[in-house]
């Protein structure tokens, strides 16, 4: 199988897995190392965690499946994120008491994430979402102490706007490579607000976290019965799938989409990899462009 890379600050798969519902997938070690192995195969080797996914249990299910088998950590580029508590996390003595973006939480969090994903570094840091009173000076020193002492390579962030994001960018030596952001043909707050153009502008990757609109693609003809048309047509097009035809749809966009997937199931990976190979014509992305706001196709 053609493997395809994408400059995420390191040689990363273009689609990444993501293992936010790992605690749900039910998987003993033993599967989730054959799913990361067969993931591994398929090309994807970029996995996205957080800190905070399962209520701080996934990085660990994925820490013990690696343990099992070591030497593929090395084959793995790893991106975890943090600055988000859960309530069992939260303290009110903490003016945000949903945010903790200090240096000391940050490095903090970042060691006990090695610890649970049984690595020594992380390929990529992500702020998870910007706190209204996160301080770019704290960041910029847990960012500058991790990079100094090899715990993360690259760093970026998620959820930020552009404006967010030349904030802390400006106070950071290093460069941000990375905005993971809320994207899919049902979602395209990011495709109108800048984002996307600005990521464009600043070599900057924007990830795309639930790219099928949180299970939303799979009910179009209830939601949106013009975009489940224009869908319908594309993949009939292509002898492809929804999931398929919206990864293409969003990779097809000039500013280098990468997706995040969050399925357990092979079968699911393999078929968004066919992606890759897909290339919708300018006619079919406007389309579903277009379909996507509730307008007729021209």
């Amino acid at each position: 199988m053609t493997h395809t890379y994408h400059p995420l600050g390191f040689t990363g798969s273009r689609i990444a897995q993501g293992y936010w519902r790992l605690a749900e997938w039910g998987m003993s070690d033993q599967e989730l190392l054959s799913f990361i192995e067969q993931s591994l195969e398929a090309g994807i080797t970029t996995v996205d965690h957080a800190d905070i996914y399962g209520d701080y249990q996934c990085e660990t299910l994925f820490g013990r499946a690696l343990a099992l088998k070591p030497s593929l950590r090395d084959k793995l580029q790893i991106i975890s994120k943090c600055g988000i508590l859960l309530p069992s996390q939260q303290r009110p003595e903490i003016s945000s008491h949903r945010y903790d973006q200090s240096t000391g939480h940050i490095i903090q969090s970042v060691d006990q994430s090695l610890k649970n994903l049984n690595v020594d570094s992380l390929d990529m840091l992500l702020i998870h979402r910007p706190s209204p009173l996160m301080d770019p000076d704290h960041v910029s020193e847990a960012f500058e102490h991790l990079y100094t002492v090899g715990k993360v390579k690259h760093f970026g962030v998620s959820n930020f706007s552009a404006q967010q994001f030349d904030l802390l960018q400006s106070r950071i030596d290093m460069p941000l490579l990375v905005n993971q952001v809320e994207l899919s043909p049902l979602e395209l707050k990011h495709f109108k607000d800048g984002t996307l153009e600005h990521a464009q502008q600043h070599a900057v990757t924007p990830m795309a976290w639930s790219p099928f609109a949180g299970g939303d693609l799979f009910k179009l003809e209830g939601i949106n019965p013009t975009l489940y048309q224009a869908m319908s047509d594309v993949a009939e097009a292509h002898q492809a799938s929804f999931d398929q035809i919206a990864l293409a749809w969003l990779m097809r966009h000039p500013s280098g989409i990468a997706p995040v997937l969050g399925s357990g199931k092979i079968e699911r990976v393999l078929a968004a990899q066919q992606a890759l190979t897909m290339t919708l014509s300018d006619h079919e992305w406007f389309a579903i462009w277009v379909a996507s706001q509730g307008h007729p196709v021209p």
